[in-house]
């Protein structure tokens, strides 16, 4: 189901409104009940292999499409067998296919999005809100996570076993989840929902049951009752995971002048502690925490960009129920906590209540902290929630951040209901108090409102945003302050039940926004067309028309833009985006103002599947901006910059548990610095006269046999066109070819889950 968020007018809103009332709502079918069996032998997956017959079980047969064509039958035989003892529940699964056509590797944990698989859901509140999900393909690799109002959270990870066999008819998988990698209330009788589920890759094809309707709001709000768990509990639920990290760096201090080659050596030791209370909640604290990242980030483009680029987080202490910490507008981002020395969480949930808390200590100081001595910055977030019915919460969130005799606090309320079963409406209130390093004290406020409308052919989703120009969240992350923003996006797709074309159709987004004072700030309207096909096949053409104030200067630009991906075969994946128009120099060289030249840019990415262990993944980044007639330069057709980002990543997974993964990019930045400032690219210091060009290599060999039990050993070298001269000023000249290292790094981590 698509979910696209999108702002409105006030004035737009009542009339949607009107309108929404004069709409029949969908029907929220019966929630069927079902019991689960409690057997004292457990299954094995060559029991499904062979017909031996079971204890007992649970048998589900009767799976329905929730796409591509809603309520039809799954394409291809499934049956799912559920039973559970006093330690574990499971889940077998005969799933018929022609092998041929089959689309599944060994692939990496939580790497499964392009795999057919088999899934079970458990919302075991029973509070329609959230559920843990276990995904398992037909080498019985793994994938994980939550769902929480219909957002899927990848970073939670639980242990649990999965078997899988390819057979001469298609697949069988049995997954084994263990009650103590679940949360669940601490009583004898458990009131449980719960669903299946299959993928079919090559058909764009998902199959539930009991049937999840696209046309109703909410995905755990449709699981079936699952009756017949008593008397079990996590018991003595408590996780101890010890690692030991060492590195050894080498890497060129280019400031100041004459930079030089440093050494660094480091040797940690350090422990994780996860304790379940009342079998609902989870307490984290650590002893010198891990908060290191093995996965390098996703190249992006950094040159001319007017907002700060966003990398997702991948440090694990901060994965876990991360999603419970969101609200609608992101007032936390974890990576603004840089480098913590110390750090606790408490998540969980208890009845309608759900609560997450945390501290931490940071070590590493923004560049506004370093007039303060102690860098120290303490860190403390605060949220709850609480649940009505189905879809219908309250919540409130605290965020504090204290460097020195400097704060900054915010308080935020928001409430989301649910009107009939295809509106939603959202909205948020927010307070901040802050104290700069130079005693300087502010306050400020901002609010939001959201109202969406969503079933299997129309979206709607309208937003209002409000922000004054002294609100401030130095923990999350906001794109623009003093701003009253309003924009909608409409969409209707189409959905055959028969043939090559699974859905097509038109989208609209506009937006408007201006500042307190009432001057504008910019407006923009974008018509789009989509077309999907089998195999994962979209095709979109887009055309972009805005107004932007930036820096006191007004520009009208233009874009058109189209886009195609597709998995055609089981072993090649392809993708391609390609745009045209006008775009902003944001970051003129000195003495120039902003002016608007000619855009383009181009991204493209190669995945090759040659084997069930072997994936290659080849992307493409390319940018470039022009000056032309309207830059109102004295030298039109000039080049600003040119963009190169060029990435392969190969990964050969040996077995599930064992994988070599080495990444090589290339990324180049041409110039010309009477355009273009380069002091605002941090990517490419000093850029001299020449072409600035980087070649880095990560290698990296894992053995992860389950979340908290991991063997990382790694290998980083950075190397960039650069000559090194220390008896020269300065002591750094470019040069045509890449031939300096001037970061290398390797290292060791281990870490090892002890669960008494």
């Amino acid at each position: 189901m698509r979910w696209i968020s999108g702002p409105m007018h006030a004035a737009c809103t009542a009339g949607i409104l009107a309108a929404g009332q004069a709409l029949l709502p969908s029907a929220i079918p019966d929630v069927p009940r079902r019991t689960i069996p409690r057997v004292s032998r457990p299954p094995k997956l060559d029991d499904f292999l062979n017909g031996t017959p079971r204890e007992a079980e649970l048998v589900l047969s009767d799976l329905r499409q929730y796409g591509p064509v809603a309520g039809a039958p799954v394409s291809a035989q499934t049956t799912v067998y559920l039973s559970y003892d006093e330690q574990n529940l499971y889940a077998g699964f005969i799933c018929k296919d022609d092998p041929a056509l089959i689309r599944a590797h060994l692939a990496k944990r939580d790497k499964l999005d392009t795999e057919d698989r088999v899934s079970i859901g458990l919302d075991t509140f029973n509070d329609h809100h959230r559920c843990y999900w276990f995904d398992t393909n037909p080498y019985g690799c793994q994938q994980d996570g939550m769902t929480i109002d219909g957002t899927d959270d990848y970073n939670w990870d639980a242990v649990y076993t999965s078997e899988a066999r390819l057979t001469a008819d298609g697949y069988v998988v049995l997954t084994t989840i263990p009650f103590k990698s679940l949360r669940f209330p601490n009583t004898p009788v458990q009131e449980w929902s719960f669903n299946v589920c299959r993928l079919i890759t090559r058909n764009n094809e998902m199959s539930t049951w009991p049937q999840i309707s696209p046309d109703v709001l909410g995905w755990a709000s449709q699981f079936a009752r699952l009756d017949g768990i008593e008397n079990v509990s996590q018991g003595r639920n408590i996780q101890l995971v010890p690692y030991a990290m060492a590195a050894d760096s080498r890497y060129l201090d280019e400031q100041p002048e004459p930079a030089s080659f440093q050494s660094h050596r480091e040797a940690r030791v350090g422990l994780d502690a996860k304790m379940i209370l009342a079998d609902a909640f989870t307490l984290d604290a650590t002893l010198r925490p891990d908060f290191s990242q093995v996965e390098s980030d996703t190249p992006q483009v950094t040159v001319n960009q007017r907002y700060e680029v966003v990398y997702p987080e991948k440090r694990p202490f901060f994965l876990e129920n991360a999603n419970l910490f969101q609200t609608p507008t992101q007032l936390f981002f974890s990576r603004r906590i840089v480098d913590p020395r110390l750090g606790a969480r408490l998540t969980g949930k208890l009845g309608p209540w759900a609560i997450a808390a945390l501290v931490a200590d940071d070590m590493a100081p923004t560049e506004e902290d370093q007039a303060v001595v102690d860098h120290r910055a303490g860190v403390g977030v605060f949220r709850v929630l609480r649940e009505f019915g189905k879809d219908d919460r309250i919540g409130l969130l605290v965020t504090e951040r204290i460097l020195g005799q400097g704060f900054n606090r915010v308080i935020a309320a928001d409430g989301r209901i649910r009107i009939y079963s295809n509106w939603m409406a959202e909205a948020q209130w927010m307070k901040s108090e802050t104290k700069r390093l130079d005693g300087e004290r502010f306050e400020g406020s901002a609010g939001l409102a959201h109202l969406t409308w969503s079933d299997r052919n129309l979206t709607y989703s309208a937003l209002y945003e409000d922000r004054s120009p002294t609100f401030r969240s130095d923990l999350g992350y906001l794109d623009q302050l003093d701003i009253r923003r309003t924009s909608q996006f409409v969409s209707y797709f189409w959905r055959p039940d028969q043939g090559t074309v699974l859905s097509y159709g038109p989208t609209l987004w506009g937006s408007y926004s201006e500042n307190r004072a009432g001057l504008r700030q910019a407006w923009e309207v974008q018509p789009g067309f989509e077309l999907e096909l089998p195999r994962q096949t979209h095709l979109r053409a887009q055309y972009d028309e805005a107004f932007e104030r930036y820096q006191n200067h007004e520009f009208r630009r233009h874009q058109s833009q189209v886009s195609a991906n597709s998995e055609c075969l089981p072993w090649l994946a392809l993708s391609a985006l390609m745009s045209l128009g006008t775009g902003i120099n944001y970051a003129p060289a000195n003495g120039l103002a902003p002016f608007l030249g000619e855009g383009r840019s181009l991204t493209g990415g190669l995945t090759l599947r040659p084997s069930a262990e072997l994936s290659i993944e080849n992307s493409l980044i390319y940018s470039q901006l022009r000056t032309s007639t309207a830059s109102g330069l004295a030298s039109p057709e000039a080049s600003v910059f040119i963009n190169r980002i060029l990435r392969s990543k190969w990964n050969y997974q040996f077995t599930r548990e064992l994988s070599l993964r080495a990444i090589f990019d290339y990324n180049a930045l041409d110039p010309d610095r009477s355009l273009l400032n380069p002091d605002l690219s941090r990517t490419f210091p000093y850029l001299g006269d020449r072409k600035a060009k980087a070649f880095g290599v990560d290698v990296l060999f894992t053995y992860f046999l389950h979340p908290g039990t991991a063997l990382y050993l790694g290998y980083t070298d950075l190397c960039r066109n650069l000559a090194y001269d220390p008896t020269t000023s300065p002591s750094l000249h470019r040069t045509d070819g890449i031939g300096l290292a001037t970061e290398r790094l390797i290292y060791l981590k281990l870490s090892y889950l002890l669960r008494p």
